[in-house]
């Protein structure tokens, strides 16, 4: 998302980096292209004033001008305020008063509300909790029936709505029927409009009124700029938002949204959704996030979600295989699928600091093809060819390049670089270093 962004950032900081000494004069040269670059985020015009406002009263002091390296201290002093600007630290879910606790989502059609909604529920419950999901939406075609097929996707219980009870009342029910079923956390997802009316408004007051909500949560889609930050404002006015989801944060946006939201509304953002599918919600992390506009990465997401998603046994298992070089094919194999749990290689790179410049290079950008045909390859051996590739012959080649649409000089590529990386690993268990060859190039 911030990609534009962090691109003209960088430059700026490249300026100033290779100055030596700072002068107030070159400090305001930054910081008028570093204005310009937040304006062309699309963050709102007076948090982009009032935040090189606070920079350049920092950066003109002694903090930066009798640094050592005055340039770096730059980099930190504007980390450090992206940071402040977009709440300081991730703040989690408030689960007040008594069980079950009520969460309304709440935004305009369009937003992501309903899959939020599902995707919500599957993170309470890997964090210990036990959700119930209740759609609220009676007007939007087949509103309850995705909530339905997405709880049962995700082996969540979906409240039995009916069309014809008004919504908060099916609230009221939903919140006794999930206390008896052994349910803390009721998610409710809740009607949205293609805009604000009052008749929208009303409702959403009425459910709150009935429910009493542990906290009243925004969905708001980031690729609509500024536009979100005006929709958090009216509903934060009518209904006292406790915090927002940000939606579609792994679009091509700008990301104004995320960087102004927090200012304008007082409001801090909680979760953010990164992609379609229904593991693809984080907790938001400002310092993070920061880094990542400037290019330093964000190493610590990278490794929560290694830590979720890697079996730690297998990892284990794996590294009594390495020590006695018994690493083969079907271990790759296995590897693989791990990796791919973490999300694409381009967003693996993206948390690394320094590593997203190269998907802008020319023949470094990782191929996610060439991932399917490593894959693809693999999946087409028998499993002796995984436990011993040294087998493989001319006429076993032909079929698994036959069976993985690939050719025999791929699958000869495949196996030459598997054998440099045992070869480097045995290499690895003796020496402590391992320097691994790109199995996709």
């Amino acid at each position: 998302m911030f990609e534009s962004l962090t691109d003209k950032l960088n430059s700026v900081f490249k300026k100033v980096t290779g100055r030596g000494k700072l002068s107030e004069k070159n400090i305001q040269d930054a910081l008028t292209e570093v204005r310009l670059a937040l304006l062309e985020a699309d963050v709102n015009y007076k948090v982009v004033k009032t935040l090189v406002e606070d920079i350049r009263v920092r950066a003109v002091g002694q903090e930066v001008l009798e640094s050592l390296t005055p340039g770096q201290q730059l980099i930190k002093i504007v980390n450090e305020e992206l940071t402040r600007l977009m709440g300081e630290a991730n703040e989690a879910i408030q689960f007040v008063g008594s069980s079950p606790h009520a969460l309304m989502l709440v935004g305009l059609q369009g937003s992501g509300k309903t899959t939020t909604a599902a995707k919500l529920a599957r993170y309470l419950r890997k964090h210990g909790r036990h959700p119930y999901l209740v759609p609220a939406d009676i007007y939007r075609p087949a509103a309850v029936d995705q909530l339905k097929m997405l709880g049962d996707q995700i082996n969540i219980p979906v409240h039995p709505t009916a069309l014809d009870r008004k919504p908060e009342d099916t609230c009221l029910e939903a919140l006794a029927m999930a206390g008896k079923a052994s349910s803390d956390v009721l998610i409710i997802d809740t009607a949205g409009r293609l805009h604000i009316d009052k008749e929208l408004m009303s409702e959403l007051v009425r459910i709150k009124e009935k429910i009493n909500p542990a906290e009243i949560l925004l969905v708001a889609d980031a690729m609509t700029g500024q536009d979100a930050v005006n929709v958090a404002k009216d509903f934060n006015k009518t209904l006292d938002i406790s915090g927002i989801i940000l939606t579609k944060m792994e679009g091509d946006a700008r990301g104004g949204a995320s960087l102004s939201i927090k200012a304008v509304t007082g409001k801090p953002i909680k979760f953010i959704g990164v992609g379609e599918k229904i593991d693809a919600l984080e907790p938001f992390h400002p310092d993070r996030m920061a880094s990542q506009i400037l290019g330093m990465g964000n190493v610590l997401s990278l490794i929560e979600k290694a830590q979720e998603e890697i079996d730690e046994d297998e990892a284990i298992k794996l590294e009594k295989k390495l020590r006695r070089n018994e690493f083969d094919l079907e271990d790759f194999h296995a590897q693989l699928k791990q990796i791919k749990k973490l999300g694409s290689l381009e967003e693996i790179l993206g948390m690394i600091p320094g590593m997203g410049k190269l998907k802008k290079m020319k023949g470094v950008s990782p191929d996610e093809n060439e991932l399917v045909k490593v894959e693809a390859m693999i999946n087409s051996m028998t499993k002796e060819e995984r436990r011993h590739y040294k087998i493989m012959n001319g006429s076993r080649k032909r079929r698994i390049a036959r069976g993985s649409g690939t050719t025999v000089q791929e699958v000869n590529r495949l196996l030459k670089n598997f054998a440099q990386t045992k070869k480097m690993m045995e290499q690895f268990t003796k020496k402590g270093h391992l320097k691994m060859p790109s199995f996709f190039g």
